[in-house]
């Protein structure tokens, strides 16, 4: 059977791209402007190391490098222009941070230059489907400032525009708020689902876009059971065999982390969840386990915090102030619910048992990355290089959840076959036709 194939757009570290792949999909390249993240990603999809999943396919002519979305159409539009009809999904879509389509929008903004570059990309390539997953606020219709400093109330959602966007080139779309944790994701991540169809694909399926939706049940729920996971899997169900209170302690041999840090010697999974993590993962190749050096006080600060406050909720000011902490998003995990949502800031959640931040690969098992997921670059990043950057805890706070990915995946593919399967028997005696007749067969 030949496989779909697909392109991930504002790639990140690949989170998309492994669930994709995971449904069985083929990835033939993926874009990502950000050096760092594309390190993992060709680390992971494109290097010679044996893996459980299929490499991408990627083409020739296309460097194997870190691209912006921008240089991409400028360079390489015909080649774009050369894979429309064969290529079945497009993913990834783009950030929409500061988005906002209102007031005194500025035409020259860069970013509306991104969203209107990845519309031109789909416009370019045609794909059967798209899949994009965003924030929440995504759907929300931000208020701008205007000259004079009143607030004034945005017309159109970031997804508004690009709903109209994409019906306008072909595309029937829909969204759909999906929460991670009900897919066997240990966490609790609330994210904007966005699936659109070719609308001759579309017109063919009992419900066009929303079948497809009723599909991603129905793949979340097989998940689940394949996957032999409870409906709900826990912090500790997670990341408990990375505790380190029991282990024995040995440096870091990172190449990208300096000296001087240490982390535990990994003993084995435990629970169905870790053992499903650990799989195909060799028992010394685990990385990314590094221990963050907290000074005392901060460790002294993070006891009481255990001792004292509730775990499981975003911390109270009140709790904030008596513990001298500036930050206003602190989660104290508890090991029996899902973790809260991972960002890319490390000091956002503390651990359930033990006084510490979690580790990046404990970031990437709530994210539901297997352990044999490699991630490269810097791990953090301060001061002014924040937003130039992306070390691997924004790398993996970043991504789509692969468990997620893999259950939209088998979704989409599952509805373009069931599409492909109402088209009329007796048009394939006809190897003459052209496209026009092909949509009116069907």
């Amino acid at each position: 059977m030949a496989h779909h194939k697909f392109i991930d757009l504002f790639a990140g570290c690949g989170g998309l791209s492994l669930g994709l792949s995971m449904a069985g999909l083929e990835g033939l390249f993926a874009i990502e402007k950000d050096p760092m993240a594309f390190g993992t990603f060709s680390e992971n999809f494109l290097g010679k190391r044996k893996l459980p999943v299929k490499k991408f396919a990627w083409p020739s002519w296309l460097e194997q490098k870190a691209w912006g979305i921008d240089d991409l159409l400028a360079e390489h539009h015909s080649e774009l222009a050369n894979l429309k009809g064969k290529i079945e999904i497009l993913a990834g879509g783009p950030p929409c941070q500061g988005f906002s389509f209102a007031g005194r929008r500025e035409e020259s903004d860069p970013r509306n230059l991104l969203f209107e570059r990845y519309v031109g990309v789909v416009d370019a390539i045609r794909p059967s489907a798209i899949i994009l997953e965003n924030v929440p606020g995504m759907k929300v219709a931000h208020a701008t400032k205007t000259n004079d400093g009143i607030r004034q109330q945005a017309l159109e959602s970031y997804y508004d525009k690009l709903k109209e966007s994409l019906e306008a080139i072909g595309y029937e779309v829909h969204c759909e708020l999906m929460d991670a944790s009900r897919f066997g994701v240990p966490q609790k991540r609330s994210r904007l689902i966005v699936l659109g169809l070719n609308k001759s694909i579309a017109a063919k399926l009992d419900g066009g876009v929303h079948r497809v939706f009723q599909l991603l049940e129905e793949k979340r729920q097989e998940q689940l059971f394949e996957f032999r996971l409870p409906e709900f899997v826990t912090a500790s169900d997670a990341i408990s065999d990375l505790n380190t209170d029991h282990s024995l302690r040995q440096p870091c041999a990172d190449p990208y982390s300096p000296s001087g840090f240490e982390e535990a010697v990994y003993l084995g999974p435990d629970t169905a969840y870790q053992k499903l993590m650990n799989k195909h993962c060799r028992k010394d190749a685990m990385d990314s386990m590094r221990l963050a050096r907290h000074r005392q006080e901060v460790r002294e600060r993070f006891t009481r915090i255990l001792q004292e406050c509730k775990p499981g909720v975003l911390m109270d000011k009140e709790s904030r102030e008596r513990f001298g902490l500036k930050k206003h998003r602190i989660y104290l995990m508890s090991r029996n619910l899902p973790a809260p949502t991972i960002t890319t800031l490390p000091d956002d959640v503390l651990h359930y048992s033990e006084p510490r931040i979690l580790t990046v690969r404990e970031s990437a098992r709530i994210q539901s990355f297997p352990d044999w997921f490699r991630f490269s670059g810097k791990f953090t990043t301060g001061g002014s290089m924040r937003s130039k950057e992306c070390p691997r805890y924004t790398q993996v706070g970043n991504a789509v959840p692969p468990f997620l990915a893999r259950a939209i995946g088998l979704a989409v593919t599952t509805a373009l076959k069931e599409a492909s399967q109402l088209i009329r028997p007796d048009f394939f005696s006809n190897p003459e036709a052209t496209q026009e007749e092909v949509v009116a067969a069907t």
